[in-house]
């Protein structure tokens, strides 16, 4: 059984930055894509930021230059450092691997 655990969420502002750790359980981590979503009251939930089981990065194009993915292996973890913080930032931000698992979220808002 795969468990996400994600931390780091919390209220900043804005040009602020957080630090978002998802911690998973079990042995597939390594060999999977890893990405971070983020859902807004009123929205769909979507892609962050993902990184492959190679290293490879992908960013959504309203946190390129902002937002920096990255994953460490040996302890099932990826992060996501957000840096220069907007309002529009707010959301509920959830990690996800190999497009199966999902963690329960953690709450980032950026307001003044």
């Amino acid at each position: 059984q795969v468990q996400l655990v994600e931390s780091g969420g919390g209220l900043v502002q804005p040009g602020g930055s957080l630090r978002l750790t998802c911690a998973a359980s079990g042995n597939i981590f390594s060999y999977n894509v890893v990405g971070w979503y983020r859902q807004a009251p009123g929205k769909q939930r979507e892609l962050v930021a993902r990184i492959s089981s190679g290293g490879s990065e992908n960013y959504a194009d309203s946190v390129k230059g902002r937002f920096t993915i990255s994953r460490d292996n040996a302890k099932n973890t990826v992060y996501l450092q957000m840096n220069s913080l907007k309002t529009e930032d707010t959301a509920v931000y959830y990690c996800n691997l190999g497009f199966v698992f999902w963690g329960q979220g953690t709450q980032v808002t950026v307001s003044s």
